[in-house]
């Protein structure tokens, strides 16, 4: 009996297929070779800060003394220490005193001392899963700071984040304006102004500075350092990290990241936003106009997902403020929110482009086609049945190229007898047997590469969809059958030990879909035949893709364990529509008789005009046989 086989051409889109997944899954993966040095690097950090902690301990308990009982010997030496600034801790705000702004989405409590953002509450979103009574904090127990290094006039860098802000809050119609102010003098102050309008997550910030310009060093840059270390938020704390990164615009609208490195810095030209963008929430410092330079920094802190459970990633940015006529003057904004395309896109800064869609034409499938379309389902029926809809929509629209992709099989299917027969006649002339088999091809109007074009078409739309539904904010904590969120694992059974590559639990979306692709490849292989005899010196396709029937489901329910429910329900439903396309073209549409009629017809007729490329690698081969039978001669 004779051996069946794949088509050649589907045995390419086959392997295609399993490098790009392979390539999606191991592109985040960190360097082991840099995790000794950034943990060296760490604890020096560490070390450092623990000394200026130590310095700004002593200088706010004697602010605090002087405030309270006017220690006229702390006074003296917090002027020694603070010169002018010393001025702040005279005042009654020299403690640890809080102000309050928030509206309708967001929570913002200010400190007193650094005049900075100490929380960051998200309203309306809720950490780990659905019903967990916690609110989603972006800012919370001493996690980010905002700091100004002050070069006075005499000689001295003092901290801003140490000083102590006079604060004052009012309200300019429904706005709440919060004026947070280091004192050098009645009046000569550093100035942070807060505006949070309602229903916003966008805070205007101003930076300004008035009659400084003789207390302050006004001939070189002050840095602004702003530094914040990510909270876990999502289930799995891997997953989620995968997608935490610093995301910036700079040199005239480039967007741009830092990389996913264990380590990862970045110098910035003319920065107009930094992200420091977390899977699903994002902090983002916005300049109205465009900032001289800035450095970016970012490090990874989950070196193992079992013991680092608290932590993400370590940002920083450092950031000149450059002097206006001796002062400073900047106009910025905060944003603390979710890292959801249309929230972000309502602000037209180009917030939306740090949500990684893909590049290219996998970023405008996304763009153009998967968001509108997923967007406009999942307004009208529940997210898990607006992902089977649009699933069964976009394989109901490339249903034409599947088409064209099994006729082109059976096409192929039927000259395989008349190309054996070729393959036995040319047996010792390699050449000869491919010129030849080129001009059967020609002569019954077939195209060899017309079943391979159709696979390639569709591999874009299924990258887009690697890159889509990890990135859906509207997936995050949204339930279907036994998922309880479509944007994490579907977790059925928890394992009591940890497998390597797999987990500690087991996910029932990724079993199903490995099951859908198994029964898909075991139809096809069962039902496409090579085009041609395997080719002396040349790999069996064959023997390679038995073993793929089996290693291509084994690798999605390894990888696609850990990933998203959504994307694994998409991945299922697609294998299982792409078997029904491929049952009821093959029952009703194709008819191996009529094609095998069909192609006798066509060698009738005059040959078709070759393509370019045809003609091409007929001249190529004609060229290759002509020199061989010349060496032949010399010979």
């Amino acid at each position: 009996m004779e051996e069946k086989r794949f088509d050649r051409n589907s045995i390419i889109g086959f392997v295609l297929i399993f490098v790009i997944l392979i390539f999606i899954m191991y592109q985040n993966q960190p360097d082991p070779k840099v995790v000794a040095a950034d943990k060296a690097k760490k604890e020096l950090v560490t070390k450092e800060a623990k000394a200026k902690e130590l310095e700004a301990k002593t200088i706010a308990t004697a602010t605090v003394a002087v405030a309270t009982t006017g220690d006229s010997i702390q006074l003296a030496q917090l002027q020694k220490n603070l010169g002018n600034f010393a001025y702040s801790a005279t005042l009654p705000s020299a403690k640890d005193g809080l102000t309050v702004i928030e509206n309708e989405v967001v929570k913002l409590t200010i400190s007193n001392k650094g005049g900075f953002i100490v929380e960051a509450v998200l309203k309306k979103f809720e950490k780990f899963k659905k019903g967990s009574g916690e609110l989603v904090e972006l800012i919370k127990n001493n996690n980010a700071h905002l700091n100004v290094h002050l070069l006075t006039s005499d000689n001295r860098t003092l901290n801003s984040k140490d000083l102590f802000f006079e604060p004052t809050l009012q309200k300019v119609g429904a706005d709440q304006v919060l004026s947070m102010k280091l004192k050098a003098g009645a009046n000569e102050f550093l100035e942070y102004k807060y505006i949070l309008k309602p229903n916003e997550y966008m805070v205007d910030f101003d930076i300004r500075s008035q009659g400084l310009n003789k207390v302050l060093n006004t001939s070189k840059p002050l840095d602004l350092e702003w530094d914040l270390k990510a909270y876990r938020n999502e289930k799995s704390i891997a997953y989620e990290n995968r997608y935490n990164e610093i995301y910036f615009e700079h040199k005239d609208g480039k967007i741009d990241y830092a990389g996913l490195g264990q380590s990862e810095e970045e110098n910035l030209e003319k920065p107009t936003f930094i992200a420091f963008k977390q899977h699903f929430f994002s902090s983002i410092l916005l300049s109205k106009t465009p900032l001289e330079s800035a450095k970016v920094t970012s490090v990874n802190l989950v070196q193992d997902d079992k013991i680092d459970t608290i932590y993400t990633k370590q940002y920083k940015a450092n950031i000149p403020l450059a002097f206006t006529s001796g002062e400073l003057d900047h106009k910025m904004s905060w944003y603390f929110g979710p890292t959801d395309y249309a929230t972000l896109k309502h602000y037209d800064k180009n917030l939306e482009k740090i949500i990684s869609l893909g590049w290219g034409v996998f970023g405008w499938i996304n763009k153009f086609i998967f968001i509108p379309l997923f967007g406009f389902l999942s307004d009208y029926i529940s997210y898990g049945i607006a992902i089977i809809v649009f699933t069964i929509l976009i394989k109901i629209a490339m249903s034409p190229i599947t088409f064209k992709s099994f006729l082109s099989q059976a096409k192929m299917k039927v000259l395989r007898p008349e190309i054996a027969e070729l393959g036995d006649k040319f047996k010792k002339d390699p050449m000869k047997k491919q010129q030849e088999t080129m001009k059967l091809y020609n002569k019954a109007g077939v195209n060899p590469m017309a079943g391979c074009i159709p696979a390639l078409i569709q591999l874009p739309f299924m990258y887009a969809s690697f890159q889509f539904f990890p990135s859906a904010f509207e997936l995050r904590q949204k339930s279907f059958l036994w998922a309880d969120d479509l944007s994490s694992f579907d977790e059925v059974i928890k394992l009591p030990f940890h497998i390597p590559m797999y987990g500690s639990h087991i996910s029932l979306f990724p079993i199903l879909a490995a099951i859908a692709i198994f029964f898909y490849m075991k139809m096809t292989s069962g039902d496409q035949q090579m085009a041609a005899p395997q080719q002396e010196g040349m790999p069996d396709m064959a023997k390679m893709m038995k073993i793929m029937i089996y290693v291509s489901p084994l690798m999605m329910l390894i990888f696609f364990n850990s990933y998203g429910a959504g994307l694994s329900l998409y991945n299922f439903i697609s294998n299982l529509i792409t078997i029904g396309i491929m049952i009821v073209i093959k029952r009703y549409f194709i008819d191996s008789d009529k094609i095998h009629s069909q192609i006798q017809e066509n060698k009738l007729k005059e040959p078709k005009k070759q393509g370019k490329f045809q003609k091409k690698l007929q001249e190529v081969m004609e060229q290759a046989e002509a020199q061989k039978a010349l060496d032949k001669k010399k010979k």
